[in-house]
């Protein structure tokens, strides 16, 4: 860190003199160390994928899951501080059964965008808490409107996208990302092409093992949040495989 920011980060409520947060900024080194994590919104759908490493091979397959069920048709993708991604997976939760409680109907996704933002938002202006270290992204598709995609960054705040990343390889998910038109893709195409852009952006060389995961909630589910459903999670991997290989002969040549 450079001089003139030295004494500047011990609290979250504490301004640099060049008006940086510091505490903000390693909340966000956090979330570059996480693998990868990417959303794609469709025409009639939404898919998000993620790189989960592998650090132990005596885990068990489903363990540290990085795709939460939030309600019947969102789902919500964490990138970052596993911890701290589960506390937000509650505090989502509790709003998702607060609105269906209060209203008998599942929240808008963009109303649950609103809430978390801000909730996350609120941790970066008090010395007594910390900034969580967590880039959320939020799915869902419904009748009224269609195919929705948001994403939350560790200072609160969020966008509306049709593809977005976050995680140790974001830069290059975001160039494979610029390729395609997602907006005009059916679902069989999205599964595909997020399949491959997590295994064209997976670095062996830093991390051997990885799990594909995988959820989506599309018309073609009827609305429902599904996690690594058949058959488009096998989908995704054959065409993620296949890019990997190509890209590998490519190399070689």
């Amino acid at each position: 860190m450079s001089s003139i920011g030295t004494g500047y980060d011990l609290s979250a409520s504490q301004f640099s003199p060049d008006g940086q947060v510091f505490q903000i900024d390693y909340a966000s080194k956090a979330v570059e160390k996480s693998g990868t994590v990417i959303g794609v919104r469709g025409k009639d759908g939404v898919v998000l994928a993620v790189e989960k490493i592998v650090t132990s091979p005596l885990y068990e397959e489903d363990a540290g899951t990085r795709i939460f069920t939030i309600d019947k048709n969102i789902g919500l993708a964490l990138a970052g501080l596993l911890a701290d991604g589960r506390y937000i997976v509650d505090i989502a939760r509790q709003e998702a059964a607060n609105y269906r409680q209060q209203f008998d109907r599942t929240i808008p996704l963009k109303l649950l965008n609103e809430r978390i933002s801000a909730y996350i938002h609120a941790y970066t202006l008090y010395s007594a808490v910390r900034p969580f270290g967590v880039t959320v992204i939020l799915s869902a598709w419904d009748e009224d409107q269609g195919a929705q995609l948001y994403k939350i960054e560790p200072s609160g705040h969020s966008y509306g996208y049709f593809g977005c990343a976050s995680g140790k390889a974001k830069q290059q998910a975001k160039t494979e990302m610029e390729k395609f038109k997602f907006v005009e893709m059916n679902t069989e195409d999205l599964v595909q092409n997020a399949g491959k852009i997590i295994y064209q952006v997976h670095d062996e060389l830093k991390d051997k093992d990885f799990r594909f995961e995988m959820s989506l909630v599309s018309k073609e589910t009827n609305g429902v949040h599904r996690l690594n459903p058949a058959p488009w999670h096998a989908m995704a991997i054959e065409a993620g495989q296949a890019a990997k290989r190509e890209d590998d002969s490519d190399n070689e040549i």
